[in-house]
């Protein structure tokens, strides 16, 4: 069983920056590719960016340029750095993780509310 721990949401002013984190344990047995992605009320959850085991990354348009997403390795853990957040940004934002033997896990997901 494997599971993801998310964490460093929170309520920030526009402009600000926040940093969220994603920890997996468990048996991982080597991780495919990691992502993020939000839910905002009302809303189907989207694609925010990924990450794949080679480093190669993929942003949604609305977010590129003002998030990064990372990834460690030795301590299987994800980051999404996310810089200029704006009103829109304010969602519930998930960790996904795909395996090497391409099973997919969810984290419980971590509250980001931008408002002054």
């Amino acid at each position: 069983q494997v599971q993801l721990v998310e964490s460093g949401g929170g309520l920030v002013q526009p402009g600000g920056s926040l940093r969220l984190s994603c920890a997996a344990s468990g048996s991982i047995f080597g991780i495919n590719s990691m992502g993020w992605y939000r839910q905002a009320p009302g809303t189907q959850r989207e694609l925010v960016a990924t990450i794949t085991s080679g480093g190669v990354t993929n942003y949604a348009d609305s977010v590129k340029g003002r998030f990064t997403i990372s990834r460690d390795n030795a301590r299987n853990t994800g980051y999404l750095q996310m810089n200029s957040l704006n009103p829109d940004d304010t969602a519930v934002y998930y960790c996904k993780l795909t395996t090497a033997r391409l099973r997919v896990y969810w984290g419980q997901g971590t509250q980001v509310t931008v408002s002054s």
